[in-house]
């Protein structure tokens, strides 16, 4: 691939990733922090496209001649812009967010939080799905007794059939995601569906379970009202290890 075919495929990748960081799709690959430096990469690697054009061109003007004639004439393998495929694939295709395939083969990622800062006293209380996880485990609902919480989540099925509320959790990109995952108990829905979005309202509960896949703890919520909804814009939780 010549010089002109790599500016080529460099344009296509800055104006790749400026498409994925003006937009939501960014989230489907790293966390919503990130965001600025998805911006600043793919408008580098268009300056270096345009660069690289520039410099071939003012190459080319100081050696004209027979020889840089004949080198022209030789073709680069076609080929070698399959290496484009991937740029349109991320530009036309949206991958989904990791769901409940990967929750039930992942085991639990939760970790004792480093603090319990006190929440609010909104009525329900809406909680991430780590943040009531955190606190019905390791601080054995001290924070959460007596109140009514919120969480959003999907659904996940374990082999023996149990409801799971989960929100994969990440440190940077959705490589490194991992599932934290809240039991349903009381009045859970009759009918439900791996990977649809509900919106749980429940109280605590001290019923515990243990993960099939690395024994963590799996707290439970006594759910009091389940509403489907939509998928949020992102779908990961970033409040793990933060």
């Amino acid at each position: 691939m010549n010089r002109q075919a790599q500016s080529a495929v460099l344009f296509l990748l800055g104006a790749s990733l400026l498409h994925a960081g003006t937009t939501d799709l960014y989230l489907r690959y790293v966390k919503q922090g990130l965001r600025p430096l998805v911006l600043v990469s793919g408008a580098v690697l268009i300056a270096a496209a345009v660069a690289t054009v520039w410099y071939e061109r003012k190459r080319a003007r100081r050696h004209k001649g027979p020889a840089a004639e004949e080198g022209h004439a030789h073709r680069e393998p076609r080929v070698a812009w399959l290496l484009v495929l991937p740029l349109f694939a991320l530009i036309l295709v949206a991958p989904p967010a990791l769901g409940s395939y990967s929750a039930t083969r992942t085991g639990t990622a939760l970790q004792e939080p480093l603090a319990y800062p006190a929440l609010p006293a909104a009525d329900p209380l809406p909680l991430s799905v780590v943040d009531y996880a955190g606190r019905a485990v390791y601080d054995h609902g001290r924070t959460l007794r007596d109140r009514r919480v919120q969480l959003t989540g999907f659904l996940a099925l374990d082999r023996d059939g149990t409801p799971y509320l989960v929100r994969m959790a990440l440190n940077c990109c959705a490589a490194d995601a991992q599932p934290v995952k809240v039991a349903l108990t009381g009045q859970v829905p009759p009918v439900l569906q791996p990977d649809t979005w509900l919106r749980i309202t429940g109280t605590y509960t001290p019923r515990r379970a243990t993960d099939p896949v690395n024994g963590g703890p799996i707290p439970f919520i006594e759910v009091t009202q389940a509403k489907p909804v939509t998928a949020p814009a992102d779908p990961y939780d970033e409040s793990w290890n933060s």
